[in-house]
């Protein structure tokens, strides 16, 4: 999700590329945005951006001409400039294309006057993203964490015994009405390079801290603190020596990834190499990662804290592919698919009835024609066996018949 590095290098894209140039004509919402429609229509205008924390502003400003008051009376020329305030959610972005290459989920866009037409485009894959025309920084958003610094600081440490301060100290750095702008990725790198466990309770770690930074008198401040094993009694204590000063790598830290360029916002080249190479905890090799009491997943080293959700197990989290291979599955469907199918067939073969068996003698050969020949060994045991008959038949016969003649000659002297 984009956090307050880059929705504010996204307001230097739009200052950037649209430095001397017109617009003109309404402003084009998409079909399918359930966002509301900018009731803007200019003959000429010019496009100026601003950030704060989580939000963009830009500022459409009619370029004024003599025949002003004539297009004003017809409708035709807004009056006053207008402001739209973007919040980008999961995947928004700015883009500058000609109108040939206006990206495919380009739900806002602001066209140039000139020929062939440039086109402006508030681009948002997944839709989470919002703007609102006539819109103003959200009342409930906290002073931006890079920008007004000393707001910032003084806005945390006077409300200090506010409730949202009991929960644990990740869960509160992504608590906007405080820490506007700051978001996973930068919680996770606050909190690693200063060794505070993430969770343990906010207002333990924020206690200690002035109100006036020593920061902002240019004296030279340590953002690292190395860690050291301390007794259960002394925990509290322990908590605020190591913990350093969390509110000045808050603004700190985002700065660093202003001065990197961000995370490759620029749209046209998307290189993330030196972001990824700023890293030290987020998405690491050999760190630990357990999701929150908000579901979000919280990247740490060491110890979580002693408010870590009971049972909790760190989620399964999935090897970043190269840029190749994004959001490149066919070839891999397809081989799940095949290793389904084929599963389902030996399944299908298991159950279906064997044909029943002929019985045959185990040495029968079976010749050509088809019948069945006997072996040597068979023929010879065969005829062993033939022979062994014929004695016995011989042996029995003449019994038989010395039986039969005797029994007529008795029934003759019986009578």
């Amino acid at each position: 999700m984009p956090e307050g590095p880059e929705l504010h290098l996204a307001s230097l894209y739009v200052n950037k590329m649209c430095n001397g140039v017109v617009f003109s004509g309404p402003v084009i919402k998409s079909e399918v945005s359930k966002n509301p429609g900018v009731a803007f229509t200019c003959d000429s205008y010019r496009i100026t951006a601003t950030s704060r924390g989580k939000e963009v502003k830009l500022t459409l400003t009619p370029m004024k001409s003599d025949d002003d008051g004539n297009r004003r009376s017809k409708g035709r020329q807004a009056d006053e400039h207008v402001d739209v305030v973007f919040r980008f959610g999961m995947s928004g972005y700015f883009r500058f294309t000609s109108e040939e290459e206006v990206p495919k989920h380009a739900h806002l866009r602001f066209y140039t006057k000139e020929k062939p037409r440039r086109v402006l485009s508030f681009v948002d894959t997944r839709r989470f993203g919002s703007w609102q025309p006539n819109g103003t920084w959200q009342p409930d958003r906290g002073p931006c964490i890079m920008f007004e610094y000393k707001s910032f600081r003084e806005n945390v440490l006077s409300h200090l015994s506010d409730r949202a301060f009991d929960r644990p100290i990740c869960e509160v750095l992504l608590n906007q009405k405080y820490f506007n702008g700051i978001g996973n990725y930068l919680r996770a790198e606050i909190l690693y390079r200063l060794n505070i466990p993430p969770f343990v309770c906010a207002r333990d770690v924020l206690e200690g801290l002035e109100l006036e930074d020593e920061f902002e008198n240019g004296k030279p401040v340590k953002d690292e603190i190395t860690e050291t094993k301390t007794p259960d009694r002394g925990k509290k204590k322990a908590i605020k020596q190591e913990a350093g000063d969390v509110l000045r790598l808050c603004h700190t830290v985002p700065l660093e990834v202003v001065n990197l360029g961000g995370k490759g916002y620029d749209p046209e080249k998307m290189d993330y190499s030196a972001f990824e190479a700023w890293l030290r905890c987020y998405y690491v090799d050999g760190m630990k990662s357990v999701r929150d009491h908000n579901g979000r997943t919280m990247w740490f080293k060491g110890d979580p804290g002693p408010m870590a959700p009971k049972d909790s197990k760190s989620p399964k989290i999935k090897k970043r592919a190269k840029k190749d291979d994004d959001h490149d599955y066919t070839d891999k469907k397809k081989v799940a698919k095949s290793m389904k199918e084929s599963t389902t067939k030996k399944r299908v073969v298991k159950k279906e009835p064997s044909p029943p068996k002929v019985p045959t003698h185990p040495k029968e050969v079976v010749s050509k024609r088809g019948k069945a020949e006997k072996t040597p060994e068979d023929a010879q045991q065969s005829e062993t066996k033939s022979s062994v008959r014929r004695k016995k038949s011989n042996s029995v016969e003449p019994a038989a018949g010395r039986e039969r003649r005797s029994g007529r000659i008795t029934r003759k002297h019986s009578k």
